[in-house]
């Protein structure tokens, strides 16, 4: 579990925030579904790294990739355009 945990903090710890507006369109946002309700949307990360659209949206779906791969999950992880929303 630490093998596959310490990669993704390495990961987000790499992210420099970037002051883009909601529009955005080189930010990207990391949501997991909830394993008590999968129709949930749950905020996880926000890609927003000055260096655009490809590294921003490259990052988001490494990591949705990892948080997916990982033994006993049972949630979904899925990048989205743009910041957070409810």
């Amino acid at each position: 579990m630490i093998k596959i945990i310490f990669p993704l903090i390495l990961l987000f710890s790499s992210s420099f925030p970037n002051t883009g507006s909601a529009e955005d369109k080189s930010v990207f946002t990391l949501y997991r579904t909830s394993i008590v309700d999968s129709s949930f949307r749950i905020h996880i990360a926000t890609f927003n790294a000055k260096d655009g659209y490809g590294y921003n949206l490259e990052n988001c779906e490494l990591a949705a990739k990892l948080f997916q791969n990982q033994p006993y999950v049972k949630t979904k992880f899925w990048c989205e355009i743009g910041l957070y929303k409810d």
